[in-house]
């Protein structure tokens, strides 16, 4: 019963999915987005999952590339999540090792991984060189049966759309996420400037809903949004919310964001899910107003190599 770690192939994706869905339940993951995932991440990421296998069942899943679009080179990241009631086998370790073996021979000099806040998963990581850093928290929402703040009308001068509504053109809302984006907690520097990187990853990923995603114009201008997913079944989540900086402190992040939530519920979507740094008391501060409740944490490690 030997564990064997190996590149992921196009008959994976359910598979990866099922582990990646088991693994962070409050993370949306199907079989299409896996594989758009890896037909569509940009070269210089270099992104090549690798998948755990014993006796021909898949039981571990790593996401493996660089942060192409850092000014600061060698910047890698290996995410490596274990079947839960496949754990102990040493698919975590042989993952772990294989990752960072590629990633090292593309001459990466620093490692970043999540891994939940769990004693095991630290330890897990603490015992191969890595160092704590940034936390995060995973966020939920009964969509079902919670309650919704009410809806507000917009004050004068704005006015909700839809990111459908930008279809023939969706450069603005390129530009309100680069502004929004840089200003995101993050271990890593971005240069948010490649748009046809943007419209693959964003705008055509299967998962983004182009009607869900709500947007607050200011004099006809995008000035803050919601930018939602969903998994084709119950599930909805928010990748990120933000308001330019000339309009923050007016509450447009939150407008747009309640906007899309109602949309959500009407649609039939039953659970919400977001993320945030703990450090982001703002945004924690809007998603208890909203009844999102915490769910769990991960801890992003930090291994330097050389």
């Amino acid at each position: 019963m030997t564990v064997i770690v190996r590149d992921f192939r196009a008959g994976d994706a359910e598979g990866f999915a099922r582990i990646r869905r088991l693994a962070l339940p409050f993370m949306l993951s199907t079989a299409e987005s896996v594989t758009y995932d890896v037909a569509n991440m940009h070269p210089d990421a270099h992104f090549q999952p690798l998948v755990a296998e014993r006796d021909g069942e898949l039981i571990g899943t790593a996401q493996v590339g660089f942060a192409h679009d850092s000014p600061q080179p060698g910047q890698g990241y290996l995410n490596v999540y274990v079947h839960p009631d496949r754990q102990g086998h040493g698919a975590g370790s042989l993952l772990v090792k294989t990752a960072e073996e590629r990633l090292a021979g593309l001459n990466a000099t620093k490692l970043f991984s999540w891994v939940l806040d769990k004693p095991a998963n630290r330890t897990f990581a603490e015992k191969r060189g890595y160092r704590a850093g940034r936390s995060a928290h995973f966020l939920r929402l009964d969509l079902a049966d919670g309650t919704l703040p009410p809806l507000q009308e917009p004050p004068a001068g704005v006015e909700l759309r839809k990111a459908a509504d930008f279809a023939d053109d969706p450069r603005p809302l390129f530009d309100l996420d680069a502004e929004a984006s840089g200003d995101e907690p993050s271990d890593i520097d971005y240069e948010f400037t490649n748009y046809e990187a943007w419209l693959k990853e964003t705008w055509q990923h299967p998962l983004f809903s182009h009607e869900l995603t709500s947007i607050a114009l200011v004099d006809g201008r995008p000035a803050a949004f919601s930018a939602a997913r969903t998994d084709g079944g119950t599930r909805y989540g928010t990748v990120i919310t933000g308001t330019v900086r000339a309009h923050r402190g007016r509450g447009l992040a939150k407008l747009a964001k309640n906007d899309s939530l109602h949309r959500a519920r009407a649609a039939g979507y039953t659970e919400a899910f977001t993320g945030n740094d703990t450090g982001n008391g703002p945004m924690l501060a809007i998603n208890k107003w909203f009844g999102y409740e915490i769910c769990a944490t991960e801890v992003r490690y930090i291994r330097e190599l050389g």
